[in-house]
């Protein structure tokens, strides 16, 4: 394996650990059940290492029972005995640890040391593509953080958890929560309800939110985003595809206030008025949500804020308004395959940020003036296949200057839970939407 750049230097790597894995093996041939799961062949550097390694899995594989008379006869029988450096080198194992004790904190200096030459090797990758002028710098980006992630998810344990272990953990989380007297295990919306059937949005979950344009699709993740972010103090990420930044603070001051968005757009305010902007202003001044405002926004972008969001901002929630303006990087790709690939991709991205993304999304226009189902979704098979929670939002159009009007959140499905409707306000000249009297349970 060459290493671009660093020719004069040996790649890192521990040939005593790696022997003394493999003699630790052959003292006790119950300990690869230790090891098998966290070591591969091409995680040992030395090459007549790989080749013993994958003959004692094969051996183990086959319910037989390894020891250096038997290894020698099963590299002799495919003809790797000189690869693996031949039947003195493999009787000489186990002179190198005296007990198999260790084999796991050995096996954890191998794996480190493979993943340091990992590293090297990914390096030299992104720098070779990154001299490739043909090449989109988002596309290299994109690849990087890829390639990073897959790493990390590669040199993760696979864990196993005994039932004492999980039953212990189960009510020591049971015991936190009664202590807490908290209602819910996720992220409250602020809409009571709802929130009883979901235990409020969960860590990993991909939640649809669908409606006709219109109906108030930005107006009902606002609303919640400010009971979250300024009533709750979870910091929030909001991507904005349609709306402007500037818009966004109109409406959530509006909300805040409680003053008309007219007012607001046309300046026509009394004095009255501007000192409860003042109040509510103070109040959303330092909440912490952060908005990304780009039209037409790549999936790629998106997905690279995303993490910046998480990381740096530390965001416990995503709104995405909305997966139809989201572009792929395959522009000529029919709707149906764009809008599978951007609802895999937003449910990848919840699974590897931890963290619950809510997308809106339209619905097909043959639900106007009905209730939408999920057959209505625009891309409906992928969308409705990797959501967690799809929602719709209903209510009739208004037909004046209505101060308050009666809506609908119909919970199509939820992976995990109930579904059924929620009843709620809409507050026209608010933009907003509260619980009915009969439905505030929270």
């Amino acid at each position: 394996m060459e290493y671009q750049g660093l020719k004069d230097k040996l790649p890192p790597q521990n040939l005593e650990a790696e022997q003394a894995v493999l003699g630790a093996m052959l003292l006790d041939w119950g300990s690869v059940s230790n090891v098998i799961s966290t070591l591969q062949s091409d995680r040992f550097y030395s090459y007549q290492n790989q080749v013993i390694f994958e003959a004692m899995i094969s051996l183990y594989s086959q319910n037989a029972r390894g020891d250096v008379l038997t290894l020698i006869n099963e590299l002799t029988k495919t003809n790797k005995l000189q690869e693996a450096g031949g039947a003195a080198y493999i009787a000489a194992l186990t002179d190198t640890v005296p007990t198999s004790a260790n084999i796991e904190y050995y096996a954890q200096i191998v794996s480190e040391m493979a993943v340091r030459r990992d590293l090297i090797k990914m390096s030299d990758e992104i720098k070779a593509t990154s001299f490739d002028k043909s090449r989109d710098t988002r596309l290299i980006l994109e690849e990087a953080e890829k390639k990073i992630f897959n790493l990390t998810e590669r040199n993760e344990k696979v864990q196993v958890h005994e039932a004492k272990t999980m039953i212990g953990e189960s009510l020591n989380l049971i015991e936190d929560r009664y202590n807490r007297k908290e209602a819910f295990t996720g992220i409250p919306c602020g809409i009571g309800r709802l929130d009883t059937m979901t235990s409020g949005f969960q860590n990993e979950e991909l939640i649809i939110l669908g409606a006709r344009p219109s109906i108030g699709k930005t107006a009902m993740a606002l609303s919640m985003m400010q009971h979250i972010a300024v009533e709750k103090k979870i910091p929030c990420g909001f991507f904005s595809l349609e709306m402007s930044y500037q818009m966004i603070g109109q409406r959530l001051l509006s909300m805040e206030s409680r003053i008309h968005g007219n007012k607001l757009r046309t300046g026509m305010l009394s004095m009255s008025d501007f000192q409860k902007l003042q109040d509510a202003a103070g109040r959303i001044f330092n909440a912490p949500f952060y908005i990304v405002d780009q039209p037409n926004m790549m999936l790629l972008d998106l997905r690279a804020l995303a993490r910046r969001l998480v990381v740096e901002r530390g965001v416990k929630i995503i709104f995405i308004d909305y997966i139809g303006l989201i572009q792929t990087e395959n522009r000529n790709a029919p709707v149906y395959e764009a809008q599978s690939e951007v609802s895999k991709s937003l449910k990848a991205l919840a699974r590897e940020l931890g963290i619950p993304i809510v997308a809106l999304c339209q619905v097909a226009r043959d639900a106007e003036g009905n209730e939408p189902n999920l057959a209505q979704l625009r891309g409906s098979g992928s969308i409705e296949q990797d959501a967690d929670v799809v929602m719709f939002l209903h209510r009739e159009r208004l037909k004046g200057d209505e101060p308050a009007q009666d809506a609908k959140l119909i919970v199509a499905k939820q992976r995990n839970g109930a579904t059924g409707d929620v009843k709620l306000m809409y507050i026209p000249p608010l933009t907003k939407f509260e619980n009915a009297a009969s439905e505030d349970e929270g």
